[in-house]
């Protein structure tokens, strides 16, 4: 069961859009966050770093006009050292003295060349991470003397300036965000409504069932109503089934039920042996008639399903299920008179279809030929497999046959043909029509034996 069937609610298409849009929302904020820092960062270090080169060229010019040989005065040393958010560091160095002054260990052991420009690097003391700028000069008291000047900050201020700027955009991204999410639900409101022409159009119907597709349906959901549309059409089709079902049923049941209430009536109103003899012997014949007339309808019914028993299509040969299908209507024949017999190919004669089917259109093909080909006549079913023609299954009998103007007409409903001794339902032959269609066959009418006829069944060669 679904989740929407156990909480009784229905899914919401407006909740659903809105939360695919404010999850990655809120995603992209959190990544704009991380980046927003990053870059500020980035510019909080570039801008700190200009500060340390010129602070380094600063105390450099200190040197040179002070003329000193190293040694820092209490106020340099105090600004140098001083930070509001940590402690810096400086260092002065001589090529020949070693360490003049400083207050960490964080000097470079390569010097960089006299009077170049100052050099940037990441130093470390103790636990403590560092940025120190360093730079060389001769020392104005003994020009073979060179001094490295360096001096180095803490990150903590440079953080500071990150998490600030980070601060004052959150809030105006958030409202911007909001604004968009705003807009957003206000579009998909308003985009929603295109749906109501078509739920009007939909809420008005009673018994139609015709298409719902139209111009004014969505891109997005046409594949939806076209779905409805093949289900509908489907639909329809079944209805029109039972309805023809509802049709055929009283056109051909009429007659015989008619027959069986009059003898009936006769046997009752005349009680003699032989006016009941008879009157059963009526009533036995349209019983089998009005059977034999369910039984056909019912087929009819279901091969005129264009989706029925599709899924059940497989191998099926004909040299196997042809003779077990007229093994079993040998004794009718006989019983009628009739010699039925078989011919067939040597090997197999395979089609891909659904036995059943097959079963029940060869058994109407030799019951029509049984009705209608008369005492003493003569019907042979075969199969036949020409060299890359498929497999052709054929009923002939050497009856009175059937005019050829009226071969078109032969497979209408209920059509029989002008002259014919035995009456038929008309159905038999409809329904071999529709199974050969379900099955790709084609059917053709000739003359067989100088009078009688010729039904061929041409399926279709089966894939390897």
């Amino acid at each position: 069961m679904t989740e929407s069937g156990r909480d009784g609610k229905s899914p919401s298409l407006r909740r659903r859009l809105l939360l695919f849009l404010l999850v990655p929302m809120l995603a992209l904020l959190l990544v704009d966050g991380a980046v927003t820092y990053y870059v500020a960062l980035s510019y909080s270090n570039r801008v700190h770093d200009s500060g340390l080169e010129d602070d380094l060229r600063t105390l450099a010019q200190m040197f040179r006009l002070k003329r000193t040989s190293g040694e820092l005065p209490e106020e340099a040393r105090f600004l140098l050292e001083y930070e509001p958010n940590g402690h810096n560091y400086y260092a002065v160095r001589s090529s020949k003295r070693g360490l003049i002054s400083g207050n960490g260990a964080f000097l470079q052991p390569a010097a960089p060349p006299a009077d170049a420009q100052p050099r940037l690097y990441d130093a470390k003391v103790g636990s403590k991470h560092l940025r120190a700028a360093e730079l060389s000069l001769r020392s104005p008291a003994d020009a073979q003397d060179v001094l490295t000047i360096a001096i180095a900050e803490t990150l903590n201020d440079r953080r500071l300036r990150a998490r600030q700027i980070l601060l004052l955009t959150i809030p105006l991204q958030t409202v911007f965000i909001v604004g968009i999410l705003s807009l957003v639900w206000l579009g998909v409101t308003r985009g929603l409504r295109i749906l109501e022409p078509l739920t009007r159009r939909l809420a008005a119907r009673e018994h139609e069932l015709g298409p719902i597709s139209g111009n004014d349906v969505p891109v997005e959901i046409l594949p939806l109503t076209q779905t409805i549309d093949a289900l509908f059409a489907r639909l329809g089709s079944v209805l029109e089934a039972q309805k023809r079902f509802m049709a055929d049923a009283a056109h051909q049941l009429r007659t015989p039920l008619a027959g069986l209430s009059l003898h009936t009536e006769r046997a009752l109103s005349d009680p003699s042996p032989e006016t009941l003899r008879d009157a059963l012997e009526h009533i036995h014949k349209l019983t089998g008639r009005t059977t034999r007339t369910a039984m056909q309808l019912l087929a009819l019914t279901r091969a005129s399903n264009p989706r029925s028993e599709l899924h059940d299509f497989a191998p099926v040969d004909l040299a196997v299920l042809v003779p077990d299908v007229v093994g079993a209507r040998v004794q009718e024949a006989l019983q009628a008179g009739i010699d039925l017999g078989y011919r067939g190919p040597r090997g197999s004669a395979v089609v891909l279809g659904a036995a059943d089917s097959l079963r029940e259109l060869l058994d109407n093909l030799i019951d029509n030929a049984l009705r209608y080909a008369g005492p003493r006549a003569r019907v042979t079913v075969a199969v036949r497999c020409p060299a890359g023609e498929g497999v052709v299954l054929q009923v002939e009998d050497n009856g009175p046959g059937v005019a050829p103007e009226l071969w078109p007409r032969l497979g209408e409903r209920f059509f029989r043909a002008p002259g014919v001794r035995e009456g038929g339902s008309g159905l038999g032959l409809a329904i071999v029509g529709q199974i050969a269609s379900q099955h790709h066959a084609r059917i053709t009418y000739s003359t067989a034996s100088g009078s009688g006829l010729r039904v061929s069944v041409s399926f279709p060669a089966a894939p390897a």
